[in-house]
């Protein structure tokens, strides 16, 4: 008895210290951010990705030209205090054109993930939640489309869809759902047999009010960190296909096609490729790192 009455006061004084403000409350996504913050690496990693962003918003602001401004007196013109990383073959600058493509690169990997994501979280849950025929279905065409390389499978889709940006975002779209997709039926596989999905499928709750309600909602730290170690993923793609002539179109800036048409000059004027290959590098290795710290700051396995 005595026991009792102590563990009872306990926890009278422990809510009486919450309601108070004597002890801080805490929770999963407060104790994550904890941990993120002692990820140096990953810190880091994040202002570089708030600067990126920066970058792309203010992107008039920041470029010293229009980056489709053409001066014929400075055509493939060595970096100067004019020029401060040169001209192109149309007398470009530029540093006005990597800063631009800053815009292009983030959307498509940030765009193309949400669409990536919208998918695989769908096809995901489904599979994962009625099992069976669905199931068996889904992971079929998951097969289908991871059976093929995925930059050739980008180029067919392309081919296919035609030129343009907003081909190019459902084309790296539904390149990567796949992953997405098979980590969230996993993850459902699982959540599906707790005991508060049991009992709200027992108070008559719909399928889709429980996939939409509790399944998840649950899975929202997984598709965090898929989401953000996707869009380097895209950002790659669309620079190897702006590269290959089949992604972003002149005279729009992209790093990828910034680098096709440097080949011919690369010779003379080396910084015309090298810039924009520094931007692609310093951006895809900036969100991996990020990711990575993501991973481990949400996964509750390494919470000590």
């Amino acid at each position: 008895m005595k026991a009792f009455f102590s563990f009872f006061n306990k926890q009278k004084r422990f809510a009486d210290g919450i309601v108070n403000g004597d002890i801080e409350y805490s929770s999963y996504y407060k104790d994550s951010f904890k941990r993120f913050r002692k990820n140096k690496a990953a810190m880091t990693c994040l202002a570089i990705i708030l600067l990126l962003i920066a970058v792309a918003i203010f992107a008039p602001l920041i470029a010293p030209y229009n980056p489709n401004h053409q001066d014929y007196q400075s055509v493939l013109a060595q970096p100067s205090a004019k020029h401060l990383l040169g001209a192109d073959e149309y007398g470009r600058d530029i540093l006005s054109r990597i800063i631009y493509g800053t815009r292009i690169s983030l959307s498509i990997g940030i765009l193309a993930q949400l669409l990536a994501s919208l998918i695989g979280i769908t096809l995901g849950s489904l599979a994962g939640y009625f099992g069976g025929i669905v199931d068996a279905v889904i992971s079929r065409i998951m097969e289908i489309f991871s059976a093929f390389p995925d930059l050739i499978f980008a180029m067919a889709i392309m081919t296919f869809l035609g030129q343009g940006i907003l081909n190019l975002y459902i084309a790296l779209g539904f390149l990567t759902w796949v992953r997405t997709a098979r980590m969230i039926r996993g993850a459902v596989i699982q959540l599906k047999e707790k005991e508060y999905v049991e009992a709200s499928r027992a108070s008559g709750g719909r399928s889709f009010r429980i996939i939409v309600k509790h399944l998840i909602p649950n899975c929202l730290s997984t598709i965090i960190v898929l989401v953000t170690l996707g869009i380097p993923h895209a950002i790659m793609y669309e620079a190897s296909l702006s590269f290959l002539g089949l992604g972003i179109q002149p005279p729009t800036p992209s790093w990828g096609n910034m680098i096709s048409a440097a080949q011919s000059v690369i010779g003379f004027l080396p910084i015309y490729s090298i810039m924009p290959g520094v931007a692609i590098i310093i951006t895809v290795i900036t969100f991996n790192i990020f990711g990575d710290g993501l991973r481990d700051a949400l996964d509750p396995k390494l919470r000590v």
